[in-house]
């Protein structure tokens, strides 16, 4: 019902804004201040509102492993004996309705793909490993998965997902994910080089071009041209990013002496390891199952990994999620978190095999909350990226953990959308004990929500937490947030006085992100 009031209410206003955003508007929100404390698991805030957030934004439990595992006709991936990280909700696919939601779960052994039904609030599994792998011993995953994350919805309409710090590096695809478990199809897809997964996207200018990356301290960044932008097992050309000035060492750590200075911005060219039939043009093939290791040390390591340093890709310090969008000047930029560099990157397509990076945001250089109230919080293990339907690029933080203080998600304010960040905006906070915040992801059809997933707090470990809550998710609606207000006037004559701000907002924000739907 509530998709159809708002199809009603968009009509005939859509626009194709919608498809492919300029990368960008000015601030809609009244930023935070200060960053969460945290607190005791099962506290009433893990249960009623985990997130600090701004003043008009709500927020709402979808589901948790508590309510799943208390209803016979649900079910959930845990992995026994696997603590917190027994479930591990990771960054989830909305299906293009917004009536479904695909949860990986990062869960060290027996990893699977849940869905969940917004409609009916039922959840069940779709596919998971037998537990039978054991982390760090190739050959020991023919019947098992590891560490699933993200999910991603194809326009081919299926469903992937890759292992990221567990299992053979492998990306796996559900065929028909609508289908009920018990008749799911999955297959390995060998297209894809073995790596440490964690962000996949496709790209919205080009229609057989898929953007990946290794989650490693000397990790690479993947480009692959499908040979059939229909079927994404027939391969296609793979390519990694080689920044042209960097004169370091591609198999060392992105902070090793050899690296710490070399530069990671500027030209870019996108290096061959496959022709465009897929054979591998390096010594060791990229599609080599194995394990996430240093090459340098182990040669059982991930093939992509060692294709990639064989041709001198740019060692970046543990690339996590990806995002694409579009610039001012029309071409198409892709965002990468970059976690242990506290930096997000922006990769702009020049033509064929050219790039120019910078850097979109980061601790050191990017002023947070800019002309507003002045905030204590850091941008720390940038992990997650999430893009709305107008653009903008907002940073997930992989933390709390075992900290204090909780973990922060950042609006990216790049008005003049040029792939360099004026400010970052201090969005929400969570303040859940032992947890992360995972998939931040907008729905398609209600473009004012979004929803986020509590990964691996401490309610998830049972042995310790009695009835705990667990891994969850939540859905945010922005349709009420308040917008900053201008108080400061200024006197220009006698009669009138003219308010001048300290600040620009973006007062539409919200009627215009909803006329974004489809």
């Amino acid at each position: 019902m509530r998709t159809c009031l708002l199809r009603m209410f968009v009509g005939a206003a859509t626009v194709a804004v919608s498809q492919l955003s300029f990368a960008g508007t000015d601030i809609y929100f009244n930023p935070l201040t200060q960053s969460s404390s945290v607190a005791s698991p099962n506290h009433i805030n893990e249960l009623n509102g985990p997130w600090r957030a701004p003043a008009g934004i709500s927020q709402e439990n979808l589901t948790s492993m508590a309510e799943i595992e208390a209803d016979a006709n649900q079910s959930v991936v845990r992995a026994p004996g696997a603590s917190t990280s027994a479930s591990m909700w990771d960054m989830v696919a909305f299906d293009p309705t917004g009536e479904y939601i695909f949860i990986p779960h990062e869960s060290p052994f027996g990893a699977g793909v849940s869905r969940y039904s917004v409609f009916e609030d039922s959840n069940v599994v779709l596919f998971s490993g037998d537990g039978s792998g054991v982390r760090g011993e190739p050959g020991t995953w023919d019947n098992d998965y590891g560490a699933f994350d993200p999910a991603r919805f194809t326009p081919m309409g299926t469903v992937i997902t890759g292992e990221e710090w567990s299992g053979e590096g492998r990306v796996i695809e559900i065929l028909n994910p609508m289908a009920e478990p018990k008749d799911i199809e999955v297959r390995e897809l060998d297209s894809f080089a073995n790596v440490s997964h964690e962000g996949i996207m496709f790209s919205k200018a080009y229609a057989n071009v898929v953007y990946y990356v290794d989650e490693y301290n000397s990790g690479s960044i993947y480009k692959l041209v499908l040979k059939d932008q229909n079927d994404l097992s027939k391969g296609g050309q793979t390519f990694v990013l080689s920044v042209n000035d960097f004169n370091g060492e591609a198999d060392a750590m992105w902070n090793d002496d050899v690296n710490l200075n070399q530069p990671r911005t500027g030209r870019a060219t996108w290096v061959a390891i496959t022709d465009k039939n897929g054979k591998p043009s390096t010594k060791v093939s990229p599609f080599k199952n194995g394990i996430s290791a240093d090459p340098r040390s182990n040669p059982d390591t991930f093939g992509g990994r060692i294709a990639a340093d064989e041709v001198n890709a740019t060692p970046f310090g543990r690339p996590e999620d990806v995002e694409v969008g579009l610039l001012a000047n029309g071409r198409e930029v892709l965002y990468v978190a970059v976690t242990s560099e506290k930096s997000v990157y922006t990769i702009e397509m020049r033509g064929k095999n050219r790039a120019k990076v910078r850097i979109l945001a980061s601790e050191d250089h990017t002023p947070k909350n800019k002309d507003f109230p002045a905030t204590t919080g850091v941008l720390n293990s940038p992990d997650n990226l999430a893009q709305d339907a107008l653009g903008n690029i907002y940073i997930i933080e992989d933390a709390p953990n075992s900290s204090d203080v909780g973990g922060d998600i950042w609006f990216v304010r790049d008005v003049n959308s040029d792939g360099v960040a004026e400010s970052l905006d201090h969005f929400l906070s969570i303040q859940v004990d032992g947890a992360e915040a995972t998939g931040m992801i907008f729905n398609p059809e209600l473009p004012t929500e979004f929803v986020v997933a509590v990964q691996h707090p401490d309610s998830t470990n049972l042995d310790n937490v009695e009835n705990g809550f667990g891994d969850a998710l939540w859905r945010f609606d922005v349709s009420g947030v308040v917008p900053p207000v201008c108080q400061k006037y200024k006197k220009r004559y006698w009669w009138s006085r003219v308010r001048t701000c300290s600040h620009n907002y973006d007062s539409n924000f919200v009627r215009r992100l909803a006329y974004s739907a489809k």
